[in-house]
């Protein structure tokens, strides 16, 4: 309903796709790992949004999976999610001719690298990634999403999805 008041069409035909590592808080969980690039032990969320940033598909894993294999489960998990999608933005870390060539036979969907200008060093935010990094924005938002507290990954992409009705709610009532 948000798309079509927004003037768009009610399936979404791109997406950006990202990954955000979150620290654990005690307790022993399922699905736990190390992230050694960010230094966090937790969980990583895989999440592929739609170009005005509304999720469509969601994957939580253990934070030592890397950002193509949560994105091989997300895909995996999520194939009927996926018919109507034919582009994908992603960053650097989805590199690889070889997984573009698996995705694009598999789904149909073109993976598109965002890459910083030539020369340019930093922060850029890059057209159409920072759809993906808004949406992280918005879950971070929600005190119970700040940390990992959930005992299951399962528990965990359901907080995201509840978190997310609950901003779509406020938008249409």
């Amino acid at each position: 309903m948000e798309r079509v008041r927004q003037g768009r069409t009610a399936a979404a035909g791109a997406g950006s796709l990202d990954s955000q590592s979150v620290k654990n808080v005690g307790g022993k969980q399922a699905a736990r790992g190390y992230d050694a690039g960010k230094k966090i032990t937790g969980r990583k969320r895989h999440l592929l949004v739609d170009t005005i940033g509304l999720p469509i598909a969601l994957k939580v894993t253990a934070a030592s999976a890397s950002d193509q294999a949560g994105a091989r489960s997300l895909f995996a998990a999520n194939k009927e999610k996926l018919k109507d999608l034919k582009k994908i933005w992603v960053d650097g870390t989805y590199r690889g001719v070889e997984w573009h060539t698996q995705v694009k036979e598999e789904y149909g969907i073109e993976l598109e690298v965002s890459k910083n200008p030539e020369g340019i060093k930093g922060f850029i935010a890059q057209a159409k990634r920072w759809l993906v990094e808004r949406t992280f924005g918005w879950l971070i938002q929600s005190r119970r999403l700040a940390r990992e507290y959930e005992k299951l990954a399962e528990s965990s992409e359901a907080m995201i999805y509840l978190s997310m009705i609950r901003i779509l709610v406020r938008r249409l009532a």
